[in-house]
């Protein structure tokens, strides 16, 4: 399911506005104000990293109010709840998203049930907890818990972030951040982590909707990262839809998913900007997860994954492109990492 949304971009009110992400008002599908729930998340800083050298853009949406960029999708799908009058709602999540839904749940007044794998940080646990939202913990990998929601959405509006379109329409506002902040200009190279794809199809939407409404000159391509672990859409980019997958634990548990719902739509937006997909290794998560605790970023492993594949990239590619990646999410969120590292 997606929805059918013109986005409409008056630069000249844009710029008056408050720096969130709803300064893009008119390209939200939200009908009226009221129902808007945020806590002015959004427009985080861009700042420059040298890698190998090269001057690497790296958006900072682990800034947001709980802690990675999934605030952006909660935002918009949390404000269609509470325009359709929904009080209760049920989310399946690896951490991030059941902690973001259940924050705006909360600010928003809406009871809030998360389905979590077992194994998931505890400090998502208690940060999912303290917002008020119920906990399940569901024996068996992410899929498991994917499943076992869908006994609740008899009774509870499934306030999903992987099939409900409305936590796209959120996500696309880091495209738009981007290009201004860069002077309405699209970057050369996004690099992304995926593993249900909501930033990597929220940015392609967004940078699409950009270049529809003739702001942007080009759509950037697109490079997604995953843990060889558990790589199905790397896999799958290369060898076919039909490869055989054998999936191991990762040190990345955001972006550990063995059957994306959107598969076909993640491959689709890679190929069509001429992009492609990096797998880093475990160790090569952890070496980077240190690389950019040693620049002052607390970032956790799922981000520390995407920098071991911005990495890879320049050191392949030895490019003068103008490229963009960004932290996801904060490593307090996942405070016991340092002494998982031994068990790798």
């Amino acid at each position: 399911m997606n929805i059918h949304f013109k986005a409409k971009f008056p630069l000249s009110e844009i710029k008056k506005r408050k720096m969130t992400m709803w300064r893009y008002r008119e390209s939200i599908p939200i009908e009226n104000d009221e129902n808007i729930v945020s806590f002015d998340e959004g427009f985080t800083p861009l700042l420059s990293i040298s890698v190998q050298g090269k001057a690497i853009w790296v958006k900072q949406d682990h800034l947001f109010q709980s802690g990675s960029y999934k605030d952006r999708g909660a935002s918009v799908l949390v404000s269609h709840l509470k325009e359709i009058g929904v009080d209760r709602v049920v989310e399946d999540s690896s951490g991030n998203a059941g902690a973001a839904v259940a924050a705006y749940c909360a600010k928003a007044g809406v009871k809030c049930d998360i389905f979590v794998e077992e194994r998931i940080s505890p400090a998502k646990i208690l940060q999912i907890t303290a917002y008020g939202a119920k906990i399940h913990k569901v024996h068996g990998l992410r899929e498991e818990a994917a499943k076992a929601v869908l006994d609740e959405t008899e009774k509870k509006y499934y306030a999903s972030h992987v099939y409900n379109p409305y936590f796209l329409q959120g996500t696309k506002t880091f495209a738009y951040e981007v290009a201004e902040q860069l002077g309405w200009k699209a970057p050369d190279v996004v690099i992304l982590p995926v593993g249900n794809g909501t930033l990597l199809l929220g940015t392609y939407i967004g940078f699409v909707e950009l270049f529809k409404a003739k702001i942007v000159e080009k759509i950037p391509k697109i490079v997604a990262v995953q843990a060889l672990n558990c790589a199905p859409l790397a896999t799958a980019f290369s060898k076919g839809d039909d490869a055989k997958i054998d999936a191991k634990k990762t040190i990345a548990e955001g972006i550990a998913i063995m059957r994306p719902i959107r598969a076909k739509q993640i491959l689709d937006a890679v190929k069509k900007t001429s992009g492609h997909f990096i797998t880093v290794k475990e160790n090569e998560i952890i070496q980077s997860s240190t690389w950019l605790a040693k620049k002052g970023y607390h970032a956790e492993p799922t981000a520390a994954a995407t920098f071991a594949g911005v990495q890879k990239y320049v050191g392949k590619m030895n490019t003068n492109e103008l490229i963009i990646s960004t932290v996801t999410g904060h490593g307090l969120k996942h405070t016991e990492v340092d002494l998982s590292f031994t068990r790798w």
